[in-house]
Order: structure tokens, then C-alpha cells, then sequence
């Protein structure tokens, strides 16, 4: 039995083990109180976020205990392909640089050999930070870019640096069942959305922003299938559901529950061509090549959405790598066509400087203490209440299949939802998660929204590809696929084989 000292004492006079409890003593009992006089502010609204966060413990530690199996044998041999693939280009990057300039013993990972490639030997015009330095960080390249001359250098760097990142995460420690897990944070943002991390014993990482060529490590346990559900034009019904509300303008709403929203926009948009009114028919014109290797369709969905959260011409064309002029020409027609937007944009800039908060469709309420006139702070407004109302709904919906036991929950992608069940009761089960994932918003004027969701299923979280038949492909009955890994396989030890950093 250890006795613990009560007499005053001098912190540096405690054994080791003193510490440690006088530490959780002071974790626990500080993080008491603060809870008790924040608890006491607590109004109606902010209560309710409270117990449904407390509500959202559950599943999330379902989720965070169960993991997600990982392909051992692929993931090592993609390891290698990436090592092999970055062999070659750092070769060929630095024979260009020694032989066509002369500069040996180059490294890539050198800010000051990279400052010295493109500001000395290049002669490039330097990309100044705020304080007036010199920087080669990834904005700094990108502006580089332009340069036709240095575009190679920059773009074979960059291709270096993504499959050095993609590496890191693909040799990510995982737990000793073959298992990757990730720590979810309820209350990470400030949207209401879940963040995630590594999981409490180090290992694993953030699931949910894992790039699509690395999501075929992921698989499904033996006996089962992986059900990946996604939020259909989620954030955009949001945003016609807040305008319906504030404005009872439905003519959003109406476009996203009509069809397909994209489609639709590039049908008002460029009304003089040869549309046909049918559906599939009308989506394959909107996706044909209209500027560069843009689709007038890829350009209402990716323009759009940034248009809505109050995107200017020069951002959006940065970030789609298209010319500004082409932005200018879309929202030129894009906001008459759908004038509730600019409106919308108003009305949150108005609350954000007079009140410093809003309130979202879904009743959570955010207050902002950035510069309430600065332009970052009005996006961020712009962005959070159909990013958090998206996340509540999701949730709402993941919480009602958990509750139900339709399926087992294995990840939370934001606005998606991955599941896995027995293979054989696909049939049976899939439509009991879409019908259980959908929760009824009820609006103003005797509206309501229900937002569908689109269904992918497989035996592994990458698409479905003919290198990859077991990925994930559009749900439909009688599946008549077979897996084709064979489970043993995969439950074999894998020795793992890396020499290199």
C-alpha cells in the first residue's frame, strides 16, 4: 500500500510517483471546475449541442475500438512502387540540375539549395514573406510555376514531395491486430465537424482525408462487405434549405432536389444549347470538354460551391487552375440566376459585424472573435453553417444506424459515413441504412428536406478499378461479384522490409 504525503512540501522534495498523482489530481480536478462555471451558461441552444455531443461518445468510441483492417501485403508492395517511382525522379531532377546547370550535390530538401536554384541560378524575381525573407515554401512554388523555365524543376519537386508524403502515411505505425485506427474528436472544430488524429497509443492517423490511391490498403474483415454513403449534394441543399428559411426563396433548394444540381446550373447557365430534358442525356453534354480540359459541369460544381461561400474570381481560378476571366464569366450569370446567394452573403456579413455570432439551420451556435470586418472572417462564417448543419444531419443519421444495429461503424468522413456487414445480407441491409441515415429537416413555410444518400459498396475503400476489382462501386441489387483476395492471404504475417528513411 503506497502512502500518500499531505504535509506542505516543496514540489521538487516528491518521489516521481507523487508527481504523477498530484498531476492527475490537478487534471481532473481543474477540468472540474471548469466545467462547472461553464455549464451554468448554458442556454437551450447550446444545451442541446451539449447533450448531443455527449450523445455522440458512443458510436465514436465504436468506431475508434473496432478500427479499420489494413491490407498488409499491398500496403508494403505500394511502398516500394512509391520508393521506386521517387528513385527516378530525384535522378532525373538532379541530372537536369548538374548537368544542365551545373549545380552539384543538389538537394531538394534543402531550402537553401532550392532558394539557390530558382533566385540565383534561375533568376527568378524571389517570393517575399511578410517579414521580407526570402521563401521556397509551396505557395512560393506555385507562383514560381509561371515561370516557363523554372516549371520543370517545380513540378518534379512537387510530384517528390507528394509521394514522400504518401510514403509517411502508408509506413504509419498500426496496431499489432493489423488494424489502423484514429482518435475522433467530437469537438474539434468549430463546426461541429469531427477531427481525427493518432489514436491514444500513437499509432494510425487521420482517416478521414486519406487520398484516393492510398484507400485500397483499407479493407473489409473476412465475411464482410464495406458500404461507403455518401451525402448527396449535401452542402448545397444546406445552403437552399438556410435560404428558404431567411428568404422563402426556394429556387435552390428546388434546383438540388430536381435532379442533378450541376447539370442544372450549367442548363441555366448556357440555356442555348441543344438540351434535351433528359436526364443522363443532359449530363453527358454538361460533361463534355468546354474550357481547357474543364467540363461545363466540373465548372458549376467546383465554382459553384466555392461561389456560394463567397469566393472571389481570382481565388477560384487559382484553385481550379483555370483563367479569372472564365470565373467572371460564370458568376456573371451564376448569381442572377440564383440571387438568394448574394442575399444570403449579406445577411451573414450584417450578423457577424453587428452581432459577432450566428446560429445555424441545424441550431448551433458559433461566435466569432476574428476582426468581424475582415474578409477570412466573413468566409469562415460563410462556410460554417452549411458545413456544421451537413455534419449534425450526418450524425443525426449515423447515430440512428448505431442505435439500430443495422451495421458496424468503422469510419466518419465528414459528409460520408463507412460501414461493413455480412456480404450475403447486402441486399437486406443496404436500404435499411440509406432509409436510417436520412433525417428530416423541418423548415419554415411547412417545408421540410430530407437529404438522400448516394451508396458505393465493396470489399476494399479504394474505387473499383480493373486493377482493383474488390473497390467500391455504385450499389445495385445482386452484386454478383466475388472477392478475390483470399482473406489467409491477408492474414498472414507480412515481414516488413524498409531500409530506407
Amino acid at each position: 500500500m503506497r502512502i500518500v504525503r499531505t504535509d506542505k512540501v516543496s514540489p521538487d522534495a516528491l518521489t516521481g510517483w507523487e508527481r504523477e498523482q498530484v498531476y492527475n489530481g490537478l487534471d481532473t480536478t481543474v477540468t472540474l471546475e471548469v466545467f462547472e462555471m461553464l455549464h451554468g451558461q448554458l442556454n437551450n441552444l447550446t444545451a442541446n449541442t451539449y447533450r448531443f455531443s455527449l450523445d455522440l461518445q458512443a458510436p465514436v468510441l465504436d468506431m475508434r475500438l473496432r478500427g479499420v483492417r489494413v491490407d498488409e501485403s499491398a500496403r508494403w508492395a505500394y511502398v516500394e512502387k512509391l520508393y521506386e517511382r521517387t528513385d527516378e525522379l530525384e535522378a532525373t531532377l538532379e541530372e537536369i540540375v548538374s548537368k544542365g546547370l551545373d549545380f552539384h550535390g543538389f538537394n531538394w530538401r534543402s531550402n537553401a539549395d532550392l532558394r539557390y536554384l530558382f533566385y540565383d541560378l534561375l533568376k527568378i524575381p524571389p517570393v517575399l514573406t511578410k517579414t521580407g525573407s526570402e521563401t521556397v515554401n509551396r505557395g512560393a512554388l506555385e507562383r514560381i510555376k509561371i515561370y516557363l523555365w523554372a516549371k520543370p524543376f517545380v513540378n518534379l519537386i512537387g510530384e517528390i514531395r507528394e509521394y514522400t508524403k504518401k510514403i509517411q502515411l502508408l509506413k504509419t505505425s498500426i496496431d499489432d491486430d493489423g488494424r489502423f485506427r484514429t482518435s475522433y474528436n467530437i469537438a474539434g472544430t468549430d463546426t461541429g465537424r469531427f477531427s481525427s488524429s493518432l489514436s491514444e497509443f500513437g499509432t494510425g492517423g487521420n482517416l478521414q482525408n486519406i487520398e484516393e490511391d492510398l484507400r485500397r490498403i483499407f479493407v473489409a474483415d473476412k465475411g464482410k462487405k464495406l458500404a461507403y454513403l455518401d451525402a448527396a449534394q449535401g452542402e448545397s441543399r444546406v445552403v437552399g434549405a438556410i435560404e428558404w428559411n431567411l428568404f422563402h426563396d426556394g429556387k435552390y433548394l428546388d434546383t438540388c432536389e430536381g435532379g442533378d444540381l450541376h447539370t442544372d446550373v450549367a442548363k441555366l447557365c448556357w440555356p442555348k444549347l441543344r438540351w434535351t430534358g433528359d436526364l443522363g442525356e443532359d449530363r453527358h453534354i454538361a460533361e463534355q470538354p468546354y474550357y481547357r480540359h474543364y467540363s461545363r459541369r466540373f465548372m458549376c460544381k467546383k465554382i459553384g460551391h466555392g461561389s456560394n461561400y463567397g469566393g472571389k474570381a481570382k481565388t477560384l481560378a487559382d484553385q481550379a487552375k483555370i483563367d479569372v476571366e472564365a470565373v467572371e464569366r460564370f458568376q456573371e450569370v451564376y448569381f442572377p440566376t440564383f440571387p438568394a446567394h448574394r442575399k444570403w452573403h449579406e445577411h451573414v456579413e450584417r450578423e457577424v459585424r453587428t452581432k459577432g455570432e450566428l446560429v445555424s439551420l441545424m441550431e448551433r451556435r458559433r461566435q466569432f472573435w476574428g476582426r468581424r470586418d475582415y474578409p477570412d472572417t466573413i468566409r469562415e462564417a460563410l462556410a460554417f453553417d452549411p458545413q456544421g448543419s451537413l455534419s449534425d444531419i450526418v450524425n443525426k443519421g449515423t447515430m440512428n444506424v448505431w442505435r439500430n444495429k443495422t451495421a458496424e461503424l468503422l469510419m466518419n468522413v465528414h459528409d460520408a459515413v463507412v460501414f461493413q456487414y455480412p456480404e450475403e445480407k447486402e441486399d437486406e441491409i443496404i436500404p435499411k441504412l440509406r432509409k436510417q441515415l436520412e433525417y428530416e429537416v423541418r423548415l419554415k413555410h411547412g417545408r421540410s428536406m430530407i437529404i438522400p444518400y448516394d451508396c458505393k459498396v465493396g470489399w476494399n475503400y479504394g474505387m473499383m478499378t480493373k486493377e482493383n476489382p474488390d473497390g467500391l462501386k455504385e450499389y445495385s441489387q445482386n452484386d454478383r461479384r466475388q472477392r478475390t483476395e483470399e482473406m489467409s492471404f491477408l492474414d498472414r504475417p507480412v515481414r516488413r522490409v524498409d531500409s530506407k528513411s
